[in-house]
C-alpha cells in the first residue's frame, strides 16, 4: 500500500468560528493551531499548507488558571540598551485582548516560513461580531 501524500491542488481552506468566552487560554491555542497547520485533517501532509481559517470571537472573555493574570509576563526588546518593555498578562488583556491569543497560537506553531502564513489566516475579535459572515464558517469544538 503506497503513503498518501497530497498536492497543492487539492488543499481546500475551510472557515471555522470558535467563541472563546470562558474557555483557558493554552487549551484553546492549541485548538485553534491545530486547525490553521491543517493537522485535524487526515489528508494532513508536512510540507503542503492545508490549514484552515479559524475566527475567534469573545478575545477579551478568555481565562486563565491560578493568578497567571499578575504572574505571566511578556517581554519585548527594542534592541537598544535598557530597552526591555515587560507587562503582565493583565495589562495586555486591558490594552489589547487579541493579541493575549495570538501570542499563544504564535508558541504553539512551528517556527518555519510557513508560520507567518498560517497566522494570517487566524481572525481574532473583540466581540461576538464578525465580518466573516459570507465564508459560512462551522463550529471548530
Amino acid at each position: 500500500m503506497r503513503t498518501y501524500q497530497q498536492k497543492t491542488a487539492e488543499t481546500q481552506h475551510d472557515w471555522y468560528v470558535v467563541d472563546a468566552a470562558g474557555l483557558r487560554l493554552g487549551t484553546l491555542a492549541v485548538r485553534i493551531a491545530r486547525a490553521l497547520s491543517g493537522r485535524h485533517k487526515p489528508t494532513w501532509t508536512p510540507h503542503i499548507d492545508d490549514g484552515d481559517h479559524v475566527v475567534v470571537l469573545n478575545a477579551d472573555q478568555v481565562e486563565l488558571g491560578g493568578d497567571k493574570w499578575n504572574q505571566k509576563v511578556y517581554y519585548r526588546h527594542s534592541g537598544f540598551p535598557g530597552g526591555l518593555r515587560t507587562e503582565t498578562a493583565l495589562q495586555v488583556k486591558q490594552k489589547h485582548p487579541e493579541r493575549l491569543i495570538e501570542r499563544a497560537v504564535r508558541g504553539m506553531l512551528p517556527t518555519n516560513r510557513m508560520r507567518d502564513v498560517m497566522l494570517t489566516r487566524l481572525k481574532v475579535y473583540v466581540g461576538a461580531e464578525h465580518p466573516h459572515t459570507a465564508q459560512q464558517p462551522k463550529e471548530l469544538f
